[in-house]
């Protein structure tokens, strides 16, 4: 499971207080942990005012890189930002994100097309986030003609299908998990990512729900998600789902994550 640590975002208050007292240990502490407990990538979203959000993602990406090796997720809803965020950082990570929307693919693709940089592209255009599992794809096949125009190799895209709250569904969650089957027959080495937390957006006991979410999306083929990997509870979901899925020979991963402590006993 490709895990995008999530944690460095000045939308979560602790962090908004470190951004604006310059906090450095703060920042290379949430870094390095979210590194220990199985990171892939570390997401980096400073979530201010667009006049100082550049020089914001260059003092955290500076604490991130001080304090990690681990590649960074440069996240930002300004495709300029991204790019030039990508500029800050050591080594090729992910751009979180792309839509056909406007003209972000436009900006950032050719910006990736000969790196070894990754991209989050999420399924919506300018109507908005599609209601149906068709227009979704729809969407996707767009995403996939640009892909192909800059060469771009389906391996370094990370699609989101756009969870959305449960509470508001009419059919579950059964449209994105036929989106997430059909987008990997169609193209098996793509990978499937996606916030698990939006699921549960106005919901009681939101752990709950998901955790389920995470067991029934990556049973249709979710390889990847945007979480906190100091939640341990989800971590071990995460391992045990692949070890009951034949992804983890002779449960070799879950038992090594186990004793290293990246998730504990059930209380």
């Amino acid at each position: 499971m490709i895990i995008i640590g999530e944690k460095i975002n000045g939308a979560i208050p602790s962090v908004a207080e470190a951004i604006q007292k310059k906090d450095a240990d703060f920042i290379k502490n949430l870094a390095s942990s979210q590194t220990e407990a199985g990171a892939s990538y570390i997401d980096v979203c400073a979530s201010v005012d667009v006049a100082v959000e550049l020089e914001t993602m260059r003092w955290l990406i500076d604490q991130v890189q001080d304090a990690t090796d681990t590649p960074i997720a440069v996240d930002s809803p300004s495709a300029d930002i991204c790019a030039q965020a990508m500029k800050l950082c050591n080594k090729p990570g992910l751009v979180n994100s792309v839509s056909m929307e406007g003209n972000k693919i436009d900006m950032i693709f050719p910006e990736i097309a000969d790196t070894p940089w990754g991209c989050v592209a999420l399924l919506c255009d300018d109507t908005g986030i599609p209601k149906s599992g068709e227009q979704r794809l729809a969407v996707f096949a767009a995403i996939m003609e640009k892909a192909k125009a800059y060469k771009i190799d389906p391996s370094r895209l990370y699609i989101d299908p756009l969870v959305e709250m449960l509470c508001t569904a009419e059919d579950g969650i059964n449209i994105i998990l036929d989106v997430i089957g059909k987008i990997k027959t169609q193209y098996p080495q793509i990978h499937i990512t996606s916030g698990a937390s939006n699921i549960s957006f106005n919901l009681p006991a939101r752990k709950f729900v998901n955790q389920a979410f995470m067991v029934l999306a990556m049973g249709a083929g979710m390889d990847s998600a945007i979480i906190n990997p100091l939640a341990k509870h989800m971590m071990g979901l995460i391992y045990a789902t692949e070890a009951l899925k034949g992804m983890d020979e002779y449960c070799i991963e879950y038992i090594g994550a186990y004793r290293k402590g990246l998730f504990g006993p059930l209380q």
